[in-house]
Order: structure tokens, then C-alpha cells, then sequence
């Protein structure tokens, strides 16, 4: 999961922001589409988000900060260990190790909470999420537009459409963002937060 880690963080736009912990507009859930992520990436070992008894479909990639502006904060201070017991709770949503930690460290220090508050936040966000039931057992690999992608789940979970943003790396498909407030609603992401730009996607089939 460390190479999306660097592939996210890469893509997503560097602009300075107040590292005041709990400064901040609203959150970003982002969850990756594990086919995509274990087609592609290199071979540094087995992960255990592509294992293939599992067969995940969207995991949590992470719960980010963002501001209205497009700024982000990062690194806002420093992040001891993820406790063993809570790192445990998370691996069925968040099935790396190493990237709970990058998590709690990069983003979730600047939420203001606790490691323990933070990661069940996260559960919070994503635990009410449904998953439209055309992407919940996919058999083969399926092209659609963005927007419809968006428009599907923004009915399922009765939230705006523009609460959802697909990630996309060229015309394949990599994951989800979704827009939410401090109290974990759905809110619009606005014109600030980056778009996939491809007219299609195809999204790889869960094994």
C-alpha cells in the first residue's frame, strides 16, 4: 500500500496550510480500489491488501484535513507509534500496517484527536459508506464515465454528488474521495479539490 501512499500524496496539490492541529474545513476519506493497486504495483513482497482469500474491493486508504482553499496541513506534530491493539481494530478496513502509521503521522496528527479518536473516526466515516451493489462483487472488468460513478454513489448513501470525487490514474480506475464535514456529513468538495479528467474509466474486476 506504500507505493499508493506516494502515488496519493504525489498527486495531491502541496499547498501551504496553518499546521495548527484541528485547523482545518473538512475531512477527505479517501479509499483506494485494491484491484487496481495490486495489478500495478511493483514487486516489493506480498501485501496484504491483495491477498487473495480476501478479495477487497474498497479499503480505507486514509482521513484527510483539507481547507476550502485547496491547502492541506501535514506533519503537524509529533506522532508516537499506533497502539498494537488499535492498529489490529483497523486491518480489516485498512489492510497495511505501515500505511496506518503514515496515516496517523502525516494526517492524522493534524486532526487534533488522539491516534485511538482518529482511527475510529475513520471507522465512523466509512462504516455508514454503501457501496452502489453494481461495484460491491465485480466480476469483470467494467468501463464507466466519472460521473456516473459519482451520481451512483451519491443515490446510494442519499448525499450530494459533488460530496465524491473519483481518483483516476489515466483512464483506469483507482479509487474514491468523498467530501465530509467535522461532523462526518456529506458536504460538496468544491473547486478546489482535483478531478479525474478521463471521459471513461475502467475498473478492474475484484478477484
Amino acid at each position: 500500500m506504500l507505493l499508493l501512499v506516494g502515488n496519493a500524496c504525489a498527486q495531491h496539490r502541496s499547498n501551504r496550510a496553518d499546521n495548527t492541529p484541528g485547523s482545518f474545513d473538512y475531512y477527505l476519506l479517501t479509499l483506494s480500489w485494491a484491484p487496481q493497486f495490486c495489478a500495478t504495483k511493483e514487486s516489493a513482497g506480498p501485501s496484504s491488501e491483495c491477498d487473495p482469500n480476501r478479495h477487497y474491493g474498497f479499503v480505507v486508504h486514509g482521513l484527510w484535513p483539507q481547507n476550502d482553499d485547496g491547502s492541506y496541513p501535514q506533519h503537524c506534530v509529533s506522532a508516537p507509534p499506533v497502539a498494537s491493539v488499535t492498529v489490529q481494530q483497523m486491518l480489516s478496513i485498512m489492510p497495511s500496517r505501515g500505511l496506518i502509521q503514515h496515516e496517523w503521522e502525516t494526517h492524522g496528527s493534524c486532526t487534533g484527536l488522539s491516534a485511538q479518536d482518529y482511527f475510529t473516526t475513520i471507522q465512523k466515516a466509512f462504516s455508514p459508506l454503501q457501496v452502489p451493489p453494481e461495484y460491491r462483487t465485480l466480476t469483470r472488468p467494467t468501463t464507466a464515465n466519472p460521473g456516473q460513478i459519482e451520481q451512483l454513489f451519491a443515490q446510494a448513501n442519499h448525499a450530494p454528488q459533488a460530496a465524491f470525487r473519483i481518483e483516476c490514474h489515466g483512464s483506469d480506475f483507482a479509487g474514491l474521495e468523498v467530501c465530509l464535514t467535522k461532523q462526518l456529513e456529506y458536504r460538496d468538495c468544491g473547486a478546489r479539490l482535483r478531478e479525474c479528467r478521463a471521459s471513461q474509466v475502467t475498473l478492474r474486476p475484484i478477484p
